[in-house]
């Protein structure tokens, strides 16, 4: 039946909203020290949602109302002259407020429709969120998905207090339009700030406004996630502009939207989606609030469709391919910002791995190629380009300069050259005016995806220079054929290694096609991860962890790598 309850999952959001819950109202007049205006606002929005859910162990407690009460007085406390409120590294921040506002006036709904006897919270929450009104309603942003965040923290004011003022904002906002592209990524590219911010806030203005374009560009962002998602449950993050490109980001927070959409448009590879997303148990204490406002998410989910495999994408504007058969996914990447910028920065994509291989527990996280030329940083695609439906090919080309004298007319006495930057470093040397000379650097990865896995070729042409290929394996396997060289790391030279986990296995070949014999273990020098002088310079890094494995040398070279997955057969019964 359409409109039948999912008792399960309904219960599951209800003891995952008492974990947090639950706890604060046995201790309902302790003073909340030291929480951050966020997370103040969603603990009185979980308590007050589990007050009104019969299926929580708080359903009409005193106590969750007193704790409830409490927070508020602490979360009116962080909240400055202006609306906003204080903490955090963004000063006077109106999107970081929002975030807040957001579940204020979520709620708001919720204690104003459980009638008089939560009437002292209305009244706090509205007073709250009153506050918060004209700096919302003035105030600016400073990243892509600020603005939609902001925007349904308007949307929700007016909801609760209609003014026209605010949703007039909101379309001045919307005029900019949905940063959202072709492939339907994100201008962010950022699993993370789909999952929690863009998503959630478009589909709250789809409802809002009666915008179906907005919740179109959800569709299409869940349709392409759908492509993103790996054999471990988490989502693709390397492509990311943000802070998540260098970790492994869960499928989890896209349950509701998932599980929403699935039902109400009929969606089977959105329905396989969500459970594949409640897989590891339901743990957003926010999530209960959600059933309360959205009843719909509390239906049965339409019977889920089976994954067709093998299957390939390749997102052209984020330039990433992914092949997935039933023995492994393998994902390559050549789309990162740093070669345009010539800079690592918050809000470019900087990872450098180029390649990962799942096979059941035996995980080859990070693909990575290193050289030693001008302290420039490990390769990072320039170009991709697809040769055919399954090979791929990803180069690069540095270049560093040496500079000549000034040509006579514009030489100083002084010698106070202005200070110029020129892409390795900056110096009092007017660089611009020089004539230089160039010393450049090409590498050529050509990828060829297979079922079981992926052949490289890889390709450095240049002067001579120290090259590491590091494959960096997730803990808990083993590492066979490969020499030990310490701390976690392995050399390989001739003959195949592998690496095997669990279920998985992982093979690795190497021949050298061209240039001169690869590197032994002794060659410490050579077989290391440099992140380069951007990282260097000021003691950072972006080092993988794990078990690592290098295959080194000096350039010009060709080297080709065979990667094959195996899964173990399953055991009948």
């Amino acid at each position: 039946m359409p409109d039948e309850l999912d008792h399960a999952f309904v219960r599951a959001a209800a003891r995952a909203a008492d974990r947090l819950a639950v706890p604060l109202a046995s201790r309902p007049d302790e003073e909340p020290a030291g929480v951050t205006h966020r997370a103040l606002a969603l603990r009185v929005k979980t308590l007050i949602a589990a007050y009104r859910s019969p299926h929580s162990a708080l359903h009409g407690s005193g106590q969750a109302v007193a704790a409830a009460t409490t927070h508020l007085g602490a979360l009116r406390a962080a909240q400055t002259t202006t609306g906003l409120f204080a903490g955090g590294d963004n000063v006077q921040s109106p999107p970081d407020s929002a975030f807040t506002v957001n579940d204020v006036c979520d709620a708001h709904v919720l204690a104003a429709d459980a009638g008089p006897e939560l009437r002292d919270v209305t009244d706090a929450l509205a007073g709250i969120a009153g506050a918060t009104r004209e700096a919302l309603l003035t105030g600016g942003v400073h990243t892509p998905n600020h603005r939609w965040e902001l925007c349904a923290a308007l949307a929700r004011l007016h909801r609760s207090f209609p003014d026209e003022r605010l949703l007039d904002r909101v379309r001045e906002w919307l005029a900019e339009g949905v940063d959202i592209d072709e492939e339907g990524l994100y201008s962010e590219r950022s699993a993370n700030y789909a999952a929690h911010v863009s998503n959630p806030s478009l589909l709250l203005l789809a409802d809002v406004l009666g915008r179906a374009d907005l919740l179109d560009a959800v569709v299409r962002n869940l349709t392409t996630t759908l492509d993103l998602i790996g054999p471990d449950g988490t989502v693709e993050t390397v492509h990311s502009r943000r802070q998540d490109q260098h970790a492994p980001f869960p499928l989890a927070p896209y349950l509701p939207h998932y599980r929403l959409l699935a039902i109400r448009t009929g969606r089977g590879d959105f329905s396989r989606a969500a459970l594949q997303a409640a897989a590891g148990g339901v743990d957003d204490p926010g999530l209960l609030a959600e059933t309360l406002l959205t009843p719909d998410l509390c239906r049965v989910l339409p019977a889920p469709a089976e994954r067709e495999l093998p299957r390939t994408r390749y997102l052209t504007t984020a330039r990433l391919a992914a092949h997935t058969s039933a023995t492994a996914r393998t994902v390559v990447y050549g789309g990162s910002d740093v070669p345009a910028h010539r800079r690592i920065r918050s809000g470019l994509a900087c990872n450098p791995t180029f390649l990962r291989l799942f096979a059941g527990d035996a995980v080859l996280d990070a693909v990575r190629l290193s050289r030693g030329f001008f302290d420039l940083g490990p390769f990072r695609a320039a170009d991709m380009r697809r040769l055919a439906e399954h090979r791929h090919l990803l180069t690069e080309t540095l270049s560093a300069a040496y500079y000549q004298p000034f040509a006579p007319g514009l030489r100083r006495g002084d010698g106070a050259y202005r200070m110029a930057d020129e892409g390795r470093f900056s110096a009092a040397m007017a660089f611009a005016d020089r004539p230089r000379d160039e010393v450049s650097l090409t590498t050529r990865v050509e990828v060829d995806l297979r079922e079981d896995g992926a052949d490289l070729r890889v390709d450095i042409a240049g002067p001579r220079v120290p090259w590491a290929l590091e494959l960096t394996f997730r803990p808990g396997g083993e590492v066979e054929g490969a020499v030990p060289i310490g701390d976690g790391r392995w050399c390989l030279t001739s003959g195949p290694m592998t690496y095997r986990a669990g279920d998985g296995e992982i093979r690795v070949e190497a021949a050298v096609e061209a240039g001169e014999p690869l590197a032994g273990p002794d060659r410490g020098d050579v077989l290391r991860y440099d992140p380069g002088q951007d990282y260097t310079v000021v003691g950072g890094t972006d080092a993988t962890a794990g078990d690592r494995v290098y295959i080194g040398g000096f350039g010009p070279h060709t080297l080709t790598l065979a990667l094959r997955a195996r899964r173990a057969a399953p055991a009948r019964h």
